[in-house]
């Protein structure tokens, strides 16, 4: 049993070793030639492999850019479970994902932005990846700090407000340079003063009257 685990751990390492070493030469290629114009035959032959393989990897050239995504949630789901429960929800996310972006080769990110922002086609394919699967990670990060679900109108609407933070801070640092990480940081640090940090202050229901239709209008006469 030990070693069949081993085995399993040495093939995941490699798929993963392999799914790294294409996204870093299909990047490189999409960013010199543009992404319309490189093909998976280009991608496999600039990598040493048959096209097979790549296939095994990847469905389509595509999905290259969700591997950035994927690793992003993986690794903020990872840093949130560390968070001290007692901690205020949107604080956790903020640490968490400093710590996360801390990690990432800004050098990687600059030319993975680079590619979605010249590549009009793909970018629908990237923001719905982000929202299936980061802002999935966080609206269910807050839902269980909350008590209640993830798909709730609180945590969905907090997590997309986080991720608009994220996209604007990750705009201003391909644009202008610096830190990614402090400018997310400091992003949420607004969003976090801008809300509370008191979840209890927060109120996502809105009152609808009981009936489903529309309100009756009032036949009271005003006072005098």
């Amino acid at each position: 049993m030990a070693t069949e685990s081993l085995a399993a751990q040495m093939r995941a390492k490699r798929s993963e070793l392999m799914i790294s070493e294409l996204e870093g030469v299909a990047l490189r290629l999409f960013e010199e030639r543009g992404f319309d114009v490189v093909t998976v035959d280009d991608i496999a032959s600039e990598a040493h492999i048959s096209v097979r393989t790549f296939y095994r990897y990847f469905p389509a050239k595509e999905d290259v850019l969700q591997v950035k995504i994927d690793r992003r949630a993986r690794a903020l789901r990872a840093a949130l479970s560390t968070r001290p429960t007692d901690e205020a929800p949107l604080h956790s996310l903020r640490v968490a994902l400093q710590a996360v972006v801390s990690a990432e080769a800004p050098a990687f990110g600059r030319r993975w932005t680079a590619v979605v922002a010249a590549t009009p086609n793909g970018v629908n394919g990237v923001i719905g990846g982000i929202q299936l699967k980061s802002h999935r990670v966080i609206a269910e990060f807050l839902g269980a700090r909350f008590g209640v679900p993830g798909d709730d109108l609180v945590p969905t609407m907090l997590a997309a407000a986080v991720g608009g933070v994220i996209q604007a801070a990750q705009t201003q640092w391909f644009l202008h340079g610096g830190d990614l990480a402090t400018r997310i940081s400091d992003g949420l640090e607004v969003l976090e003063g801008g809300i509370g940090s008191d979840p209890r202050t927060w109120s996502g229901r809105t009152k609808r009257p009981r009936s489903g239709g529309p309100t009756k209008p009032s036949h009271r006469r005003p006072r005098a």
